[in-house]
């Protein structure tokens, strides 16, 4: 079972894909006003919780330790014990070659998964065999290759030694670190399971008879109310609707929603999904209780559940990574770049009118939090509108003579690279932030656009997609923050650091179309 895409939601709720939309009238409904939770509810929300740790940038790292520590005995044994002119280049290749094939023997032995991680004992005598393994394979390869004679056997039998001592020692130290995140609950992924009685019992069970702590379950939801709904399932309270679950996943964190209904169950499910898609979790459907089975290859896993893939993160483990190192290195480069830039419009706006240089506006940010967005004031300010309550319009006279160059040539939104290097709530690219009450055709942007809170299933960004295919500026018209929308999940569906370059590449060319912005 495949996943669905964004647009394939937009289309299901009502709305249409990019594209189709061309001659569309977007679709209306009344906004959804911030939903109350039951008091049990409320209080597991409010729980502090700590940032998780993916197990798979965990797995990573410890992959390219591995390699180093492999790469890096062979190599100190070298230098102390061998050192000839001429070898080096052959002894390189060789431990480099070992160390390829120790992190795939590793892999397949599967000593990279948390819970292997977690076990010194169990690790040390899987390291012990993989290791003898790979030794045994390198001497075999020496031999059929008549090659034997070219390595000094003391040289692999110190490396043999040192190099199991040295993943030894490193796993031990991986092996406390692991504890520590697995005790302070960051390797744990946060779960809500959707559907009652009898099904979500079951899975319920089968995910706690693992024996693993990576799945924790903050509690069910389901929308039906009668007796196939039991108030508590297998210990665990039922904490709301679908429709409060949305704003369950608002007010903590959430990473992930597993149905726990049979396949059959299309247009419930469809149902759910209508309602959670706009969501930054994984939805699973559970494949555990299912009567017609697949091969193991079709399902994914929730610790040991078999699961299809519903709904994914669009930027999770490594991707969160490269994004979070893009937005720092690059960011931090423009702000020293643009910094006589900065400079000259902070002078230009304090000469031109009384008030402040910065001016400071609440917006949406990632999973609907509001976040606090800098820019170079615009307007007087005794005429600033925080809330972007009215759209700033063709000679609006609210915006200063330095506020209108500023606000067409985008100077205005330099500051929030402050917020990219040292707070973090913005990106280098993606969906534009918009304030909380901003407007089309004086209708709130999510009472325009069914879905319209899915663009904020990632982190906003100073430019993006929307922005350099040139819809930037004022948003008079429903038909304009449509079009956004649809390039924003457009953005999310396709996301890779490439085409963030290639976003942040044209960014200067689109400011040449300053026809919208005002």
């Amino acid at each position: 079972m495949s996943s669905f895409s964004l647009h394939e939601m937009l289309r299901a709720d009502g709305g249409a894909a990019a594209a189709d939309v061309s001659d569309a009238a977007p679709v209306v409904r009344p906004a959804a006003s911030p939903r109350t939770l039951s008091p049990l509810a409320e209080s597991i929300a409010r729980l502090p919780v700590r940032n998780s740790a993916s197990p798979s940038v965990l797995a990573g790292l410890v992959r390219l330790l591995d390699f180093a520590l492999i790469v890096g005995t062979g190599l100190v044994i070298y230098a102390f014990y061998v050192e000839e002119d001429g070898l080096l280049s052959s002894y390189l290749t060789a431990t480099i070659l070992t160390a390829i094939v120790s992190v795939v023997v590793f892999e397949a032995a599967h000593s990279y998964h948390a819970a292997a991680l977690r076990s010194v004992i169990g690790q040390s005598m899987r390291i012990l065999g993989c290791w003898t393994l790979v030794f045994l394979l390198m001497s075999a390869a020496l031999f059929f290759l008549k090659a034997g004679s070219s390595y000094s056997r003391v040289w692999l039998a110190a490396w043999y030694g040192l190099g199991f001592a040295s993943l030894l020692l490193q796993r031990v130290g991986v092996a406390q670190i692991v504890k520590a995140l697995t005790r302070a609950g960051r390797l744990e992924r946060r779960a809500a399971i959707v559907g009652g009685g009898e099904p979500a019992e079951k899975l319920i069970r089968a995910i706690e008879a693992q024996g693993e702590r990576d799945v924790k379950i903050c509690g069910v939801f389901d929308d039906r109310g009668d007796d196939r709904s039991p108030d508590v399932v297998a210990a665990y309270p039922k904490l709301g609707t679908v429709d409060e679950l949305v704003e369950f996943a608002r007010r903590t964190r959430l990473d992930l929603v597993v149905f726990a209904l049979p396949v059959s169950a299309e247009n419930r499910i469809l149902a759910m999904l209508r309602k959670l898609w706009v969501l930054p979790v994984d939805i699973r459907l559970s494949a555990h209780m299912q009567k017609l089975r697949f091969r193991p290859r079709s399902y994914s896993y929730v610790g040991g559940v078999p699961v299809f893939d519903m709904m994914d993160k669009p930027i999770a483990d490594w991707d969160i990574v490269l994004k979070w190192s893009f937005d720092k290195f690059v960011g931090t480069a423009m702000l020293v770049l643009l910094s006589p830039v900065l400079l000259g419009v902070a002078v230009a706006v304090k000469l031109d009118s009384r008030g402040p240089v910065f001016f400071k506006q609440r917006r949406y940010g990632f999973n609907n939090e509001l976040i606090e967005v800098f820019k170079f004031r615009s307007m007087y300010v005794e005429q600033s509108d925080a809330t972007a309550a009215r759209l700033v319009t063709k000679g609006d006279a609210r915006v200063t003579r330095v506020g209108r160059f500023i606000r067409k040539a985008s100077l205005d939104e330099l500051p929030q690279l402050f917020n990219v290097v040292f707070r973090g709530n913005l990106s280098l690219v993606g969906p534009r932030p918009h304030a909380v009450h901003a407007k089309a055709q004086d209708r709130l942007y999510d009472e325009v656009v069914d879905g319209y809170f899915a663009r904020h299933k990632v982190k906003p960004g100073i430019t993006g997609w929307a922005q350099v295919n040139g819809w930037r500026g004022e948003t008079d018209t429903s038909d304009k923050i449509q079009k956004r929308v649809e390039h924003d999940l457009y953005y999310i569906e396709n996301w890779s650091i490439f085409f963030d370059a290639y976003i942040l590449a044209m960014t200067p060319v689109s400011l040449t179309r300053t026809e919208n912005a005002y």
